[in-house]
């Protein structure tokens, strides 16, 4: 199967654009002969890239509000019109699709992946089970409903954004659902993807692909309360990238690719999962479930159970 990380630009709070962005990119992974891609973490509609170099821990601050409310805003809903319009082209194109997401449900916004399937459309909305550092200011903490592998020809996918990569229940429930390829999306940087990218795939004896976007702060358009602050700072975002691909003997397929959009490709051959397990699997001869019990609560968590007649 030959797969692929969209490591692209997005258009930093404009759902609009990006969901444009979105379909051009999977426009030419078809043409590449390319069967799934996958793009960074909250593509659409972007990263908080703001929160940890302006003071976004300050309480009830004005500034910092006002853009919480932008970001709230550009925002999507997994039934409103973006995501839509990003299912029609994958089933129109036949490319399976990894997609991050600003999800808004009312006031709070999740850290979500959506894989979208070129004939059921959405089946998988992975909230992320634990937002990294600052980025607990912005987004809700998510639950175990998309702790799922999806088949995708002779392989079950499954994907895991940013640092919850590093959680060992996390990935190990993925392999138990029999994960022989696995996602991670990252907003971009070659720090986070240098190493991860090849430890899950010896851990998991299994393919692993990194998907980062490229963004800096010129790309925060004007109107944004804190843009003029970020342009101050005079350094660079530090969002370079790193999508890379790695083998289930945990190779390089392809390097970290750092500060250039572009389609990082790769070519997978299933028969290297059975190869590589000969001697681990870690949810097979190496699980011990008489040892360890994992049990793993997949029900979406809601605010209110409502019982009505």
């Amino acid at each position: 199967m030959r797969i692929a990380a969209a490591q692209a630009r997005p258009a930093w709070l404009d759902p609009t654009a990006g969901t444009k962005i979105v379909v051009e990119w999977l426009t030419k992974a078809a043409a590449a002969g390319v069967e799934l891609v996958a793009f960074p973490e909250t593509f659409l509609s972007g990263y908080p890239i703001w929160v940890a170099d302006t003071g976004g821990a300050r309480f009830d601050d004005p500034v910092q509000k006002a853009a919480y409310a932008c970001y709230v805003e550009a925002a999507v809903a997994l039934d409103g019109p973006q995501v839509a319009t990003v299912r029609e082209a994958v089933g129109d194109l036949g490319v399976f699709c990894y997609l991050g997401i600003t999800e808004r449900v009312r006031g709070t916004v999740y850290c979500t992946l959506v894989a979208i399937d070129p004939a059921r459309g959405v089946v998988g909305a992975h909230r992320k089970l634990m937002p990294t550092h600052e980025e607990r200011m912005v987004w809700g903490i998510g639950d175990g409903h998309g702790l799922r592998t999806h088949e995708v020809g002779a392989f079950r996918v499954g994907g895991l954004s940013c640092w919850e990569n590093w959680m060992p229940q996390a990935r190990h429930a993925l392999y138990a659902d029999g994960e022989t390829l696995h996602i991670s999306t990252w907003p971009g940087s070659i720090r986070n993807t240098k190493d991860i990218t090849r430890f899950v795939a010896m851990e998991g004896r299994v393919y692993s692909l990194a998907v980062g976007a490229v963004l800096d702060y010129a790309d925060v358009p004007a109107g944004f309360p804190l843009r003029d602050e970020l342009l101050a700072l005079g350094k660079p975002a530090g969002y370079d990238g790193g999508s890379a691909v790695a083998g289930p003997n945990g190779d390089w397929l392809v390097e970290p690719v750092v500060g250039e959009e572009r389609l990082v490709i790769a070519d997978l051959d299933p028969a290297e999962i059975a190869r590589e397990r000969h001697n681990f699997d870690p949810a097979g001869h190496y699980s011990r479930p008489d040892v360890f019990a994992v049990t793993v609560d997949r029900r979406r968590r809601t605010p209110a159970t409502f019982l009505d007649d």
